[in-house]
């Protein structure tokens, strides 16, 4: 009755108290369901650790408790808990490949290869222990230990394609035509494994080895039997690759394969349109999109395109019109309308916009970001300041506030060893993360240390030639005395996007 009326603490103090008395599991669950469901914090806990104590062969039971130990940071206790899940056999090898999922939750991630390295320890025949152990530790940047893990699980099961594809993914940190390598000759063995050879022609295309991949499209597509999907991935391809043409071709084929979500494609139709010139053709795949999942999504590419056309006063426009939006969609609209005013370089209306925005919608992690970008560029340091730290104490796991705030300070010079240990705490959080990598680069730069800082700066240019990190290696490799090296990589950089402000101001200040 207390449930019906809405009084959910009420209620799942009762069922609690009940299950404690009566010993009874179903009443536990009910009682941990109600307080998880009805926000009840005090009593979710126990009510979740009863139930898992009461029910030991529950699958569900088990799952919650450990959900609840990684939410409360007690990633050490939910051993025992999770041992229980891999003791029978016949689900042991599906839930080796559910163990990262199900932390991937937690912070420490150096911790949760641990818990994975100690529960796989009596397994050491299932290759999915030794695939969960290179899955944690590549998460935690341990790429070596992620690649003993993974020959392991080769010798144990040969020919798998999981471990093959996140093989691939280890060596690519360590050199993309490793990983090139690697996927061809697993493909000469397996020359069936289609998501092994899409997963090639990814990488030759981020390696800008079109040609190579377009041969491989053929062979795709032969082995998908005119699977939709398989052919809207290779229109992605032809698009990335700058084969605007090809990329139609490939989308109005799914399209006519039946692929499940047509709306999709009408926006990838409408974003390869507007690459090739045609904005009225584009503006109507946008508005061929109608009201459902894709809708905001077409209206937001849309809006950019009026922007880029007409005004940006007519795109705002246009999403200010936007009806029966809820409160996350609102602030995604709001969001896009401070990047068109910032790309249109009007600054302070972007600040003015996000500053109302944050007094008066309920605030989420990526809004106050953003409101701390637009008060750096408009040269409101200290609110910049405060409110990326009050963002880091609300959001601990929010790599990208860390790596802002630390990149700032590097950027003036100022607090040099404090941007050093915020932004080493993103990359805890995200490692290999090109940008923060850039910032390290930076803060080792102001400090004087040039070979650290040309170190991680190539490691991040390498994950992917951005114009700043461009401008920033270049600039080190300058002071280093490599002056041709840097020039180079100015000239190369220069050529894709020769309209960067921080890219041509970098290679203009250092011209002899």
């Amino acid at each position: 009755m207390a449930g019906q009326r809405g009084d959910l603490a009420t209620s799942s103090s009762i069922f609690y108290d009940l299950a404690r008395k009566e010993q009874d599991p179903r009443l536990a669950e009910r009682a941990a369901k109600v307080a998880a469901f009805g926000n009840v914090s005090s009593l979710t806990i126990p009510a979740v650790q009863l139930w898992a104590e009461l029910d030991p062969n529950s699958t569900e039971a088990q799952q919650a408790m450990i959900e609840m130990l990684i939410a409360t940071g007690k990633l050490d206790a939910t051993e025992p808990y999770l041992a229980k899940l891999l003791l029978k056999e016949e689900t042991r090898a599906s839930g080796f490949l559910y163990l990262n999922a199900l932390l991937n939750r937690s912070t420490d991630k150096a911790g949760v290869l641990a818990l994975i390295q100690s529960l796989a320890k009596p397994y050491p025949k299932s290759p999915e222990a030794q695939f969960a152990i290179a899955q944690a530790a590549w998460t935690a940047g341990q790429d070596d230990v992620a690649s003993q893990a993974l020959n392991q699980a080769d010798i144990l099961k040969p020919g798998w394609y999981v471990a093959a594809l996140l093989k691939g993914q280890v060596l690519f940190n360590k050199s993309p035509q490793e990983a090139l390598a690697f996927y061809q000759g697993f493909l000469v063995k397996h020359p069936e494994a289609t998501e092994i050879r899409v997963n090639m022609a990814k990488l030759l295309v981020t390696q800008k080895q079109y040609d190579a991949a377009k041969k491989e499209y053929a062979i795709i597509l032969k082995n998908a039997k005119d699977n939709p999907d398989v052919t809207t991935v290779v229109g992605l391809l032809s698009y990335q690759s700058n084969e605007y043409a090809e990329a139609e071709k490939y989308f109005q084929q799914a399209l006519e394969q039946g692929f499940k979500d047509p709306e999709q494609i009408y926006i990838y139709l409408g974003q390869g349109a507007e690459k090739q010139n045609h904005d009225g053709s584009a503006a109507d795949w946008y508005k061929k999109v109608q009201a459902g999942s894709h809708y905001l999504e077409a209206q937001l590419d849309l809006a950019n395109l009026v922007a880029r056309t007409e005004s940006v006063d007519k795109a705002i426009e246009l999403l200010d019109n936007l009806e029966g939006l809820n409160t996350e969609q609102q602030i995604l609209i709001i969001q896009s309308e401070a990047a068109l005013l910032v790309k249109a370089k009007r600054n302070q209306d972007a600040y003015d916009l996000l500053e109302k925005t944050v007094k008066n919608l309920p605030n989420t992690p990526e809004l106050v970001y953003d409101y701390a970008l637009a008060a750096e560029r408009v040269n409101k340091l200290d609110v910049m300041e405060t409110e990326l730290r009050k963002l880091i104490a609300a959001k601990p796991d929010f790599a990208a506030a860390y790596n802002a705030l630390g990149y700032s300070f590097a950027d003036r010079n100022i607090k040099l060893d404090e941007a050093q240990k915020l932004i080493e705490k993103a990359l805890t959080i995200s490692p290999n993360d090109r940008y923060m990598l850039d910032s390290l680069g930076w803060v080792y730069y102001r400090k004087g240390q040039l070979d650290k800082a040309i170190d991680y700066l190539q490691q991040a240019y390498k994950a992917n030639p951005d114009p700043e990190i461009a401008a920033h290696l270049g600039e080190v490799l300058w002071q280093k005395g490599q002056h041709d090296e840097a020039k180079k990589i100015w000239q190369d950089a220069l050529s894709v996007s020769p309209d960067n402000e921080v890219l041509v101001s970098t290679s203009n200040k250092f011209k002899s």
